[in-house]
């Protein structure tokens, strides 16, 4: 048989990357050297767009 292997999450060092609130309830984590509002603007559009 068979032997199934454990998938093996990493997960990114939170220390490393800078938080940008959307509303009360959404946090996104994105890169230092990144822009927090164009994150912002970009994360916001992609949600729009699912929403019929």
């Amino acid at each position: 048989m068979y032997e199934k292997k454990q998938a093996a999450f990493v997960s990114p060092d939170l220390a490393q990357l800078q938080v940008v609130i959307i509303d009360h309830r959404t946090k996104i984590y994105i890169a230092l050297d990144e822009d927090p509002h164009e994150a912002k603007v970009r994360y916001l559009s992609r949600i729009g767009n699912k929403k019929p």
